[in-house]
């Protein structure tokens, strides 16, 4: 049985096609101005006729540099973080670095064979998109010796350095903001269980504490969508029928939370007053606009890409953790605050 696979053209391929030898065609792809000028051309035209590809693997292996920054993310789908590969690119690439890409399914098992994968090709740094690592995998970035940071959030033992906010601190201000508007009754819905809905969970029960109140909670492992939001829904009325308000970890479960709301004829923010987190453009472009946590993520991954940029360079940092801090969109899902009553 043949192998019908394309062969990809070489650099003696284009040697021949021109009439020169192949170490001429090498250094005019490394500095095209150091051949002459019709050589030049000639080449170009080859290399265009014969869709040449040329191979970095040779470069990494002779150079201490890659000139390639890993970013490892936990979801493709998940529009948080394509906003924060493309605050890191926005930076990378015009610093003429090139990104490889991993997912890992908020999985750390998954993160680390990622880990192992992306330091087998030389990057030069690392940007992690969780701060829960296996052992392992805190062994092979320490063994790698490379500069790492660990984005979104705030790590109680961080590997390097780390480029966030406290998601914590947002949620109590969320819950804050839906008690100060007369709700009582206050439910958290939460998914996936990654460190980020647990830590708004924590900043959920922070302020319903604060108030005197005894908080509710409705999780699972599932992944964020709006379908699982209206399913929370019915589960969280048929547990609190008298619940008057509802706290979810992301604008996913919010918006499905409001949509299925609107299907029972259940009015919001007139009975429930539900709010996420994240800011998505489908929380703004709903009616009610949902209230949400707007998280700066594109502006996570220009600032830890900018840090390892600057520590790759030997340039002195003055922050190895940086805090973006949080706003909050109030929309229209909570409600207005009730003004108080004049003698």
């Amino acid at each position: 049985m043949h192998d019908t696979r394309k062969r990809r053209p070489t650099l003696q391929d284009i040697a021949d096609r021109v009439g020169v030898t192949k170490m001429t065609v090498s250094r005019y792809l490394r500095d095209p101005g150091s051949v002459a000028e019709a050589t030049r051309q000639r080449i170009a035209e080859a290399v265009e006729a014969l869709g040449y590809i040329p191979s970095r693997a040779p470069d990494i292996l002779s150079n201490a540099t890659s000139r390639a920054i890993g970013i490892l993310i936990p979801s493709l789908s998940n529009q948080v973080f394509s906003a924060v590969v493309q605050g890191v690119e926005a930076v990378t690439r015009a610093a003429g670095y090139q990104t490889l890409l991993g997912h890992y399914g908020y999985s750390p098992e998954r993160e680390e064979e990622q880990v192992a994968s992306l330091l087998s090709f030389h990057v030069d740094g690392l940007i992690l998109c969780d701060t829960e690592h296996t052992e392992r995998t805190r062994k092979m970035i320490a063994t790698a010796g490379i500069p790492v940071v660990e984005a979104m959030d705030f790590p109680e033992a961080p590997i390097d350095m780390v480029v966030g906010m406290d998601h914590r601190a947002a949620a109590r201000a969320m819950t804050e903001a839906m008690l100060a508007r007369g709700r009582r009754h206050i439910v958290y819905l939460g998914a996936r269980l990654d460190v980020r809905t647990r830590l708004r969970m924590a900043g959920y029960y922070d302020a319903m504490g604060a108030a005197g109140l005894t908080g509710e909670h409705l999780l699972t492992g599932e992944s964020s969508t709006f379908i699982l939001g209206g399913s929370l829904l019915d589960q969280a009325l048929a547990r609190w029928p008298d619940l008057d308000g509802l706290f979810c970890t992301n604008d996913d479960l919010a918006v499905g939370a409001i949509l299925r709301a609107q299907a029972l004829g259940i009015p919001v923010p007139g009975q429930i007053a539900i709010a996420g987190a994240n800011s998505l453009n489908i929380g703004r472009a709903i009616s009610p606009q949902l209230a949400s946590i707007i998280t700066p993520r594109e502006e996570i991954g220009r600032e830890a890409a900018t840090l390892l940029l600057a520590s790759l360079a030997g340039q002195p940092l003055a922050t190895k953790v940086c805090d973006l801090g949080f706003t909050l969109f109030e929309g229209e899902s909570l409600g207005e605050i009730p003004r108080p009553i004049r003698s």
